[in-house]
């Protein structure tokens, strides 16, 4: 048989029972879209988070309170709620380590804000004047608190622009507004520029207050939640890790590193963490959506078997006037594989536009990969060949007397 033969009678075939060839076509299209979307769902997750930390800030390590758990420190017991560092751990930190550009200490949690008439539940963050350098933080409209507003106590407060939204409307006019923080009233003094972000680390729903105000106002003690370390080039970044380990360590009189109520973790370890995170979460979306393909596949079976039973006398008859095991095998196999390529391509279609749709309507970002399209495709063409494979055996195989004979 020869290629136009084959697929002018796979089209004969397809097109005899035109409802059943588009429901087993359409269980390989759910697959593939499945397949498709959620994986572009979890790939643009992924770049959305590692975007994330990356606009934290360059060269950065982050130094947490609570006891490290775990190889890499990725994993912490009580992180961020511990009260083990203080301010002069962070002034430690700046005059004692080398190659340190800047230290930032943080205060921060979340308290329900109050203006005229609206209120929001957000993070407040106590900083000091170095706290936007060092977290790459751009003021929009007005401008930051100083060093001296920290240490006068100053009720000053730069808020984030969806905070500013919450309370005061879309982009209304925020600088010199006054909100009340844990029933204390501040002072708006500037708006920072959109960073984009969701859920509570969203870096532009937030409240930034000076660090000392934050202290005796808010917390009322002296501890910190985190302390910001700005290397002086990449290339540091380990040693101060070290570094720093080994003095706080010294100034908390732990002798045993695995016992260290703290946690030094670098730009790497976020973002490693973060991405191993984001990976696993996309290898699942992709084996649900794989589950939906099996399927696929088994239903091709089911239909393939299903015809070989009904052209038994076909077959024998094909095979009375000449056609060989191999011809009968090609034809059922390319039905099945004709089948898997055209659901293959408008799951592919659809799983594109799905992923298109999502990430335009502002649901969640998604990135569509050429090689997920590619694998997917490629899965899509292997089914057929996979499950078509014995009900095309089968149907190679049967006897042409006994065909001829089936009733």
């Amino acid at each position: 048989m020869t290629i136009k033969d084959i697929a002018e009678e796979t089209y004969a075939a397809l097109s005899a029972n035109k409802a059943r060839s588009g429901l087993t076509i359409l269980g390989i299209v759910i697959g593939i879209s499945s397949v498709i979307a959620l994986v572009s769902i979890g790939q643009g997750t992924q770049s959305s988070i590692n975007s994330s930390i990356q606009s934290l800030g360059s060269n950065l390590l982050v130094i947490t309170p609570g006891a490290q758990k775990g190889p890499g420190y990725q994993v912490s017991g009580g992180r961020g709620g511990a009260k083990t560092l203080t301010q002069n751990d962070a002034a430690a930190v700046a005059s004692q380590v080398s190659n340190v550009a800047a230290v930032a200490e943080e205060i921060s949690s979340r308290y329900q804000v109050t203006a005229s008439g609206t209120n929001t539940n957000t993070s407040v963050d106590g900083v000091n004047a170095a706290y936007p350098t060092i977290r790459n933080v751009q003021v929009a409209d007005g401008t930051f608190f100083t060093d001296e507003q920290s240490t006068s106590l100053a009720k000053v407060a730069v808020i984030g622009p969806t905070t500013r939204d919450d309370l005061f409307g879309t982009d209304a006019e925020a600088v010199g507004q006054v909100i009340r923080i844990n029933n204390i009233q501040f002072t708006v003094i500037g708006v920072t520029a959109a960073k984009g972000g969701s859920g509570f680390n969203n870096a532009d729903d937030m409240i930034y207050i000076p660090l000392l105000s934050a202290a005796r106002y808010l917390s009322g003690n002296q501890y910190l939640t985190t302390i910001d370390v700005q290397a002086t080039d990449a290339n540091s970044m380990t040693q101060i890790q070290t570094d720093t380990t080994t003095l706080l360590l010294t100034r908390h009189k732990i002798t045993d590193s695995t016992q260290a109520d703290f946690s030094v973790m670098n730009q790497a370890d976020i973002l490693a963490s973060a991405s191993s995170i984001t990976s696993t979460l996309t290898l699942l979306l992709g084996a649900i959506a794989g589950i939906s393909l099996l399927v696929g596949g088994i239903g091709i079976m089911n239909m393939m078997l299903t015809t070989v039973t009904e052209r038994t006398r076909e077959i024998g008859l094909r095979k009375a006037i000449g056609a060989r095991r191999q011809d009968i095998s090609v034809q059922f196999l390319a039905e099945a594989v004709a089948l898997t390529v055209i659901g293959g391509v408008v799951g592919i279609v659809l799983g594109v536009a799905i992923s298109l749709g999502v990430s335009w309507a502002g649901i969640i970002s998604t990135t569509i990969s050429w090689q997920s399209i590619a694998l997917a495709f490629g899965v899509s063409a292997a089914i057929g060949i996979t499950f078509g494979y014995y009900p095309a055996r089968r149907a190679a195989s049967l006897n042409p007397i006994d065909a001829l004979r089936y009733e």
